[in-house]
């Protein structure tokens, strides 16, 4: 999986270079490849933003830089290409799903009010929100995709890891223990320690639903 990511401000993805997908990426699993939209500003000061036509406060970020971005890494448009706007679908697990079809994703990071329409409409497949709120930029949403999409790459996490996950069968994950068996006077449950494979799966399962009912019964009721 390629994932290639424009932007005014390469350097806030520097967390994409550890952990997981760091590791990942230097054994050569994924590709994530930052892209600074300025260098292709055809204007001697690098300058990607302007007035909006029609008045408004702030900027806009204008076409040229980002087209020819875009142009640069996806000549032949065999990419799926990405913004990342407030106005698009909201992110799901059922996305990432789909997203995991195409060997290339090209994510368009906005900034400031945003850009000019035109070279969304003639550029970009889709629009992708992570919520319903509004944040300064797309670089913090781009890396919320590139984590989701990327640790579902074959062999960037062990299968095992995956399979309860919470979203993975429409329920949110059961709850997680470790040592020791009793901290500050609260004890494991103890199914979980009784080495009862089955007894265990029912109680994960059981827990998965109760929290489910009691925090997300959203989920549920789009289950149906």
């Amino acid at each position: 999986m390629k994932i290639t990511v424009l932007t005014l401000f390469p350097e806030m993805f520097a967390p994409l270079k550890t952990s997981i997908l760091g590791r990942a990426a230097d054994a050569g699993k994924i590709s994530i490849d930052i892209v600074n939209i300025r260098d292709f500003a055809d204007n001697k000061h690098c300058k990607c933003d302007d007035y909006p036509f029609g008045g408004g406060s702030g900027m806009v970020m204008m076409p040229q830089p980002i087209a020819s971005a875009i142009e640069a890494v996806d000549s032949g448009h065999r990419a799926r290409r990405i913004y990342m706007s407030p106005k698009g679908r909201t992110f799901k697990q059922s996305i990432v799903y789909e997203l995991l079809a195409y060997e290339s994703l090209v994510l368009l990071c906005g900034h400031y009010e945003g850009v000019d329409q035109r070279v969304i409409d003639m550029y970009i497949d889709e629009e992708i929100s992570v919520g319903d709120y509004v944040l300064t930029g797309g670089e913090l949403p781009a890396m919320v995709v590139c984590d989701c999409v990327a640790r579902y790459v074959e062999g960037v996490i062990s299968d095992g890891s995956l399979v309860d996950e919470s979203f993975s069968d429409g329920n949110l994950e059961y709850p997680q223990y470790t040592r020791p068996a009793e901290f500050k006077g609260v004890k494991v449950p103890e199914v979980l320690l009784s080495g009862d494979h089955k007894k265990i799966d029912e109680w994960r399962r059981a827990r998965s639903k109760e929290l489910t009912l009691a925090r997300r019964p959203d989920l549920i009721k789009d289950e149906k």
